[in-house]
């Protein structure tokens, strides 16, 4: 059944001309735009487009099923896997490469609020993009607000380290993304951000190393000058991990 369904899409596909996935690179690359892995590429989708990229997807994954040997036609546990693998990486674990970033509602800092606020842990939920395997861990955020500062309900922060977190990547330039996005939207003093995550790239294949995490840091403005403050966040976070 699903099988027929990828070729009714493909047929599909070949009336309408070009596969939806060369279409979308080529505006990219007509904007000169970047497409890597952790990129949001939203911009260049058009209504519609996600559900042929989706059926596409589902297309080529019964390509590398069949490759593998895998008899999709009798294993009743394999007969839906290259939809189910669609949606997977196009639907929710790499969403945040296909989707606008979420609606973000900023507030005046009315109160000219100045002390260290710390959000976290947030859950990670990620891929490396070496192996696609997953990346899992807690994110937590330092701010130093000042009064032209914008406020950002807690919630948000979570739902911006979700939609960074969505894409194929290495942490470290995860991290350094997310960042980016935290002092645009609220352009505190300073910023702290620190990661920790396990990686299965590690402990599901190669070393097989199953208790080594990374941690890695971002600090910006007065956490970067200020070591008495980056002190007081890295204590803080410590005392709750």
């Amino acid at each position: 059944m699903f099988r027929e369904l990828a070729d009714m899409n493909k047929d599909k596909q070949t009336e309408e001309g070009t596969p939806v996935s060369v279409k979308i690179r080529e505006r990219l690359q007509a904007a000169n735009k970047r497409f890597h892995a952790n990129d949001n590429i939203a911009d260049f989708i058009e209504p519609g487009e996600l559900e042929l990229m989706l059926d596409e997807v589902q297309e080529k994954m019964q390509t590398v099923l069949d490759s593998m040997v895998i008899d999709t036609t009798n294993d009743h546990n394999t007969r839906a896997t290259a939809r189910r693998v669609a949606k997977m990486y196009v639907n929710e674990v790499f969403r945040g490469r296909y989707v606008h970033q979420p609606a973000i509602t900023e507030f005046p800092n009315a109160e000219h609020l100045n002390e260290l606020m710390i959000v976290g842990p947030i859950t990670v939920r990620s891929a490396c993009s070496h192996h696609l395997c997953p990346v899992m861990g807690k994110i937590w955020i330092g701010v130093l607000p000042n009064k032209n500062t914008n406020v950002i309900g807690l919630s948000k922060y979570a739902r911006l380290v979700d939609w960074i977190m969505g894409r194929p990547q290495i942490q470290e330039e995860a991290i350094i993304q997310l960042a980016d996005l935290i002092m645009n939207k609220t352009r505190p003093d300073g910023l702290a951000v620190v990661m920790e995550a396990s990686h299965f790239c590690m402990s599901w294949r190669g070393v097989r190393e199953m208790d080594s995490k990374m941690l890695n840091s971002v600090m910006r403005g007065a956490f970067l000058t200020n070591s008495e403050l980056r002190r007081e966040f890295l204590s803080l976070i410590a005392a709750r991990k």
